[in-house]
Protein backbone atom coordinates (compact mmCIF):
# COMPACT_ATOMS: atom_id res chain seq x y z
CA UNK A 1 0.00 0.00 0.00
CA UNK A 2 1.44 3.18 -1.16
CA UNK A 3 1.93 6.26 1.36
CA UNK A 4 -0.69 9.10 0.77
CA UNK A 5 0.84 11.59 2.52
CA UNK A 6 4.61 12.20 0.39
CA UNK A 7 7.22 14.56 0.21
CA UNK A 8 9.12 14.94 -2.98
CA UNK A 9 7.71 11.13 -3.48
CA UNK A 10 8.10 9.74 -0.08
CA UNK A 11 6.28 8.96 2.52
CA UNK A 12 6.34 11.76 4.89
CA UNK A 13 5.35 9.94 7.74
CA UNK A 14 8.34 7.98 8.31
CA UNK A 15 10.81 11.11 7.34
CA UNK A 16 9.46 12.94 10.27
CA UNK A 17 8.74 10.74 12.90
CA UNK A 18 13.20 10.26 13.71
CA UNK A 19 12.64 13.36 14.73
CA UNK A 20 10.35 13.43 17.91
CA UNK A 21 11.77 9.73 18.88
CA UNK A 22 15.24 10.53 18.53
CA UNK A 23 14.76 13.81 20.92
CA UNK A 24 12.50 12.34 23.88
CA UNK A 25 15.06 9.80 23.59
CA UNK A 26 17.95 12.36 23.85
CA UNK A 27 15.70 13.74 26.48
CA UNK A 28 15.87 10.42 28.34
CA UNK A 29 19.38 10.32 28.18
CA UNK A 30 20.55 13.27 29.54
CA UNK A 31 18.15 12.65 32.73
CA UNK A 32 20.27 9.58 33.42
CA UNK A 33 23.53 11.57 33.08
CA UNK A 34 21.71 14.36 34.88
CA UNK A 35 21.29 11.70 38.40
CA UNK A 36 24.37 10.33 37.27
CA UNK A 37 26.39 13.73 37.46
CA UNK A 38 24.09 15.67 39.43
CA UNK A 39 24.84 18.56 36.89
CA UNK A 40 21.41 20.75 36.81
CA UNK A 41 22.47 21.91 32.84
CA UNK A 42 21.96 18.43 31.66
CA UNK A 43 17.85 18.50 33.74
CA UNK A 44 17.59 21.64 31.05
CA UNK A 45 18.93 20.18 28.08
CA UNK A 46 16.71 17.39 28.68
CA UNK A 47 13.59 19.57 29.54
CA UNK A 48 13.90 21.33 25.92
CA UNK A 49 14.48 18.08 23.95
CA UNK A 50 11.21 16.76 25.29
CA UNK A 51 9.50 20.18 24.58
CA UNK A 52 11.12 19.57 20.92
CA UNK A 53 10.04 16.15 21.05
CA UNK A 54 6.62 16.88 21.80
CA UNK A 55 5.86 19.42 19.15
CA UNK A 56 7.90 16.92 16.60
CA UNK A 57 5.64 14.17 17.98
CA UNK A 58 2.19 15.91 17.11
CA UNK A 59 3.69 17.73 13.41
CA UNK A 60 4.32 13.61 12.58
CA UNK A 61 1.44 12.21 13.28
CA UNK A 62 -0.31 13.99 10.72
CA UNK A 63 0.61 12.10 7.78
CA UNK A 64 0.42 9.40 9.77
CA UNK A 65 -3.22 9.50 10.55
CA UNK A 66 -3.63 10.40 7.01
CA UNK A 67 -2.03 6.98 5.55
CA UNK A 68 -3.48 4.81 8.84
CA UNK A 69 -6.76 6.21 7.11
CA UNK A 70 -6.28 4.74 3.79
CA UNK A 71 -5.06 1.13 4.92
CA UNK A 72 -8.68 -0.99 4.32
CA UNK A 73 -11.04 -1.81 7.34
CA UNK A 74 -10.34 -5.45 8.39
CA UNK A 75 -6.70 -6.14 7.92
CA UNK A 76 -4.00 -6.80 10.29
CA UNK A 77 -2.20 -3.64 9.01
CA UNK A 78 -5.16 -1.50 9.99
CA UNK A 79 -4.83 -3.24 13.55
CA UNK A 80 -1.29 -2.94 13.97
CA UNK A 81 -1.41 0.36 12.78
CA UNK A 82 -4.39 1.85 15.43
CA UNK A 83 -1.94 0.22 17.88
CA UNK A 84 0.97 2.26 16.92
CA UNK A 85 -0.94 4.92 16.72
CA UNK A 86 -2.68 4.85 20.14
CA UNK A 87 0.86 3.47 21.57
CA UNK A 88 1.92 6.97 20.33
CA UNK A 89 -0.43 9.04 21.72
CA UNK A 90 0.44 7.55 25.00
CA UNK A 91 4.05 8.25 24.82
CA UNK A 92 3.27 12.04 24.13
CA UNK A 93 0.40 12.39 27.07
CA UNK A 94 3.49 10.44 29.09
CA UNK A 95 6.25 12.78 28.08
CA UNK A 96 3.51 16.12 28.14
CA UNK A 97 2.95 15.12 32.02
CA UNK A 98 6.25 14.97 32.63
CA UNK A 99 7.07 18.42 30.90
CA UNK A 100 3.86 20.16 32.80
CA UNK A 101 5.18 18.56 35.85
CA UNK A 102 8.32 20.44 35.28
CA UNK A 103 7.08 23.64 33.42
CA UNK A 104 7.49 25.89 36.69
CA UNK A 105 10.87 24.86 38.46
CA UNK A 106 13.04 27.70 37.51
CA UNK A 107 16.24 24.77 36.84
CA UNK A 108 13.72 22.52 35.22
CA UNK A 109 15.07 20.17 37.92
CA UNK A 110 12.92 16.41 37.32
CA UNK A 111 11.20 14.52 40.62
CA UNK A 112 10.94 11.14 40.34
CA UNK A 113 7.41 11.31 39.10
CA UNK A 114 8.56 13.01 35.89
CA UNK A 115 11.22 10.37 35.59
CA UNK A 116 9.12 7.61 35.76
CA UNK A 117 6.90 9.17 33.26
CA UNK A 118 9.52 9.98 30.83
CA UNK A 119 11.34 6.10 31.25
CA UNK A 120 7.88 5.12 30.63
CA UNK A 121 7.49 6.78 27.64
CA UNK A 122 10.80 5.80 26.17
CA UNK A 123 10.04 2.27 26.50
CA UNK A 124 6.68 2.20 24.96
CA UNK A 125 7.93 4.14 22.26
CA UNK A 126 10.47 1.22 21.63
CA UNK A 127 7.23 -0.68 21.28
CA UNK A 128 5.26 1.36 18.75
CA UNK A 129 8.48 1.57 16.65
CA UNK A 130 8.86 -1.76 16.69
CA UNK A 131 4.90 -2.11 15.55
CA UNK A 132 6.21 0.72 12.57
CA UNK A 133 8.46 -1.54 11.73
CA UNK A 134 6.00 -4.12 11.09
CA UNK A 135 3.91 -2.20 9.49
CA UNK A 136 6.92 -0.78 6.69
CA UNK A 137 8.86 -3.97 6.70
CA UNK A 138 6.64 -6.92 7.35
CA UNK A 139 2.84 -5.66 5.97
CA UNK A 140 4.56 -3.26 3.46
CA UNK A 141 1.99 -0.10 4.58
CA UNK A 142 3.48 3.43 3.08
CA UNK A 143 5.82 0.88 0.67
CA UNK A 144 5.63 2.24 -3.15
CA UNK A 145 3.26 0.00 -5.51
CA UNK A 146 6.49 -0.39 -8.10
CA UNK A 147 9.41 -0.58 -5.14
CA UNK A 148 11.88 -3.36 -6.20
CA UNK A 149 16.06 -3.80 -5.98
CA UNK A 150 16.43 -1.98 -9.27
CA UNK A 151 13.32 0.55 -9.16
CA UNK A 152 13.98 3.98 -10.35
CA UNK A 153 14.78 7.13 -8.35
CA UNK A 154 11.13 8.63 -7.05
CA UNK A 155 12.01 11.75 -8.79
CA UNK A 156 13.49 10.85 -12.07
CA UNK A 157 10.06 9.15 -12.43
CA UNK A 158 7.06 10.57 -11.62
CA UNK A 159 5.09 7.98 -12.93
CA UNK A 160 6.33 4.46 -13.96
CA UNK A 161 3.14 3.46 -15.99
CA UNK A 162 3.61 6.70 -17.96
CA UNK A 163 6.85 5.97 -18.65
CA UNK A 164 6.61 2.10 -19.76
CA UNK A 165 8.74 1.07 -16.89
CA UNK A 166 7.60 -2.13 -15.86
CA UNK A 167 8.74 -3.23 -12.00
CA UNK A 168 10.49 -6.66 -11.71
CA UNK A 169 11.38 -8.67 -8.30
CA UNK A 170 8.87 -10.37 -6.31
CA UNK A 171 6.75 -7.42 -5.66
CA UNK A 172 5.71 -7.40 -9.94
CA UNK A 173 2.99 -9.93 -9.78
Amino acid sequence: MESKAKVLGHPAHPILIVFPLGLLATSVIFNVVYLITDNPTMSVVSYWMTVAGIWGGLIASVPGVIDWAAIPSGTRAKRVGAMHGLGNVLVLILFVLSWFLRRNEPSYLPSTLDLILSFLGFAIAGVTGWLGGELVDRLGVGVDQHANLNAPNALSVPNLRESGVRPSGPQAH
